[in-house]
């Protein structure tokens, strides 16, 4: 039987694929804690900060066709880690994305996101 706490941070971590997929902004940030903290690459451009660049990145790519696929989730009390690998057509860009999770006053959240070109 699957621990209930790993289909709660299961469905933050869909959630947050989807609010990409469809460029939602409002789900979006809705995943992330307040405090959240976005670093990674894009390409050569590395990104760093709150996650409003990462926003605004998405916001940018609204015309392009996204995949994503959950490769890994471990929880282990009140945090857990998640990776996510998308791609994006027609542009063949590939992503891998590392979900750090806080579960915060009863409510999972994503507190950082560190992720990377392939």
């Amino acid at each position: 039987m699957i621990n209930a706490e790993v289909e709660r941070v299961r469905e933050v971590v869909w959630r947050y694929m989807d609010a990409t997929r469809r460029a939602d902004i409002s789900a979006l940030k809705s995943c992330f804690h307040r405090d959240a903290r976005v670093s990674g690459y894009l390409g050569g451009r590395i990104m760093t900060g709150m996650p409003a660049p990462f926003a605004e990145t998405v916001i940018a790519g609204r015309e392009k066709q996204a995949h994503a696929q959950l490769l890994s989730l471990s929880v282990t009390g009140r945090i857990a880690d998640a990776v996510v690998y998308e791609a994006h057509f027609p542009e063949k860009v590939e992503l891998e994305h590392h979900l750090q999770l806080i579960e915060d006053g009863g409510t999972w959240c994503i507190i950082a996101k560190n992720f990377t070109t392939i």
